[in-house]
């Protein structure tokens, strides 16, 4: 592992998430059918990403799989009053073992019983389909939650205070 973190993204757009090492941009489906081929077991930090800037439409019902008996759906005045205006990552993520944790992410999405609680609002956005994801492989002496404390700080101070729309917490 390298020494020294690389600089954070100079905004959450593609090109800069791109040049500060962020690659993939795969959508779900693709993640799914691929099984996660390409997605590496490293330890990672990954980003839900909106191809479009827009305003978006939001699901009454979750799609996603209800785990322990809870029902992930959110009302729909929670999701607007998270939603981030201009933004498009909509979720920051860790992993301490990327492939895995964004098959649970993935699997949950679908429907499945699986415990990915952190995230879950974006299952009720009506383009989840289009959503990409990116991951950044931490390669560097810092362990992946402190690059995504980092990155969350990073968004906070772009975006007014604000964390991405599906990250509840810090």
């Amino acid at each position: 592992m390298g020494a020294i973190a690389p600089p954070l993204p100079t905004s959450f757009d593609r090109p800069d998430l791109e040049a500060a090492g962020f690659v993939g941009w795969r959508k779900w489906d693709e993640l799914r059918r691929s099984n996660l081929r390409e997605v590496p077991s490293d330890p990672a930090v990954y980003v839900v990403f909106r191809p479009t800037a827009g305003a978006p439409t939001f699901l009454d019902t979750s799609p996603a799989g209800w785990f322990k008996e809870q029902d992930p759906t959110v009302p729909i005045e929670v999701l607007s009053a998270n939603w981030v205006p201009g933004s498009q990552v909509a979720y920051v993520g860790k992993a301490n073992v990327a492939d895995r944790r964004l098959n649970q992410f993935a699997r949950f999405g679908a429907g499945e019983k699986i415990g990915h609680w952190g995230g879950r609002y974006i299952w009720q956005l009506l383009d989840s389909d289009q959503l990409l994801i990116a991951w950044h492989v931490v390669s560097w002496t810092e362990p992946a939650r402190d690059y995504e404390k980092r990155l969350l700080a990073h968004f906070a101070g772009l975006y007014g205070g604000a964390r991405p729309f599906a990250n509840l917490t810090g």
